[in-house]
């Protein structure tokens, strides 16, 4: 099976996300979460909690199975140079909506003029979870509503630390 890296801020890692990690791995092996490290994005989680997250998150979702073939990695600059660094074939994108096809589009046709033998994936979002971002789990957990429905058990109890300080 092929290399694949599924590149993200997961800021933070949601249920959607969970989601296409899992369906992922019946096409991929392994797959590589790739956490975006990018000074000049403002985040919730810094890149250590992020990570964190998301280790805490495959454990609480997945099968032992699963997560063997998982890994999560941080990185910073061009997601291309990244996935020719660790010898990634493929990169998965999550589409929940059309306008996530016009921009993920783009991106992936950029990545392959920068990387010739490197193919996007679209996995196009689980109905249940097309209405999820993270954005809207951090507004949610901001004021005081239940995340439990959209983000792991873990990440939901870190929502509402953050924001009940």
């Amino acid at each position: 099976m092929k290399k694949a890296i599924f590149p993200g801020s997961f800021d933070p890692i949601t249920l959607g996300h969970l989601d296409i990690i899992q369906r992922a791995l019946t096409l991929f092996d392994p797959v590589i979460v790739a956490v975006l490290k990018n000074s000049q994005k403002k985040t919730l989680l810094n890149i250590e909690e992020r990570i964190n997250l998301i280790k805490d998150s495959l454990n609480e979702t997945l099968a032992e199975t699963e997560r063997e073939r998982v890994e999560v990695h941080s990185f910073s600059g061009l997601l291309v140079n990244f996935a020719k660094q660790i010898g990634a074939e493929v990169i998965i994108r999550g589409l929940r909506a059309v306008s996530d096809y016009d921009y993920e589009t783009q991106i992936a046709l950029m990545n392959k003029k920068l990387y010739p033998s490197i193919e996007t994936v679209f996995l196009v979002t689980d109905e249940k979870y097309s209405y999820i971002s993270s954005t809207i789990a951090k507004e949610l957990a901001l004021f005081n509503g239940d995340t439990t429905q959209i983000v792991p058990k873990c990440v939901a109890k870190v929502l509402k630390e953050k924001y009940q300080k």
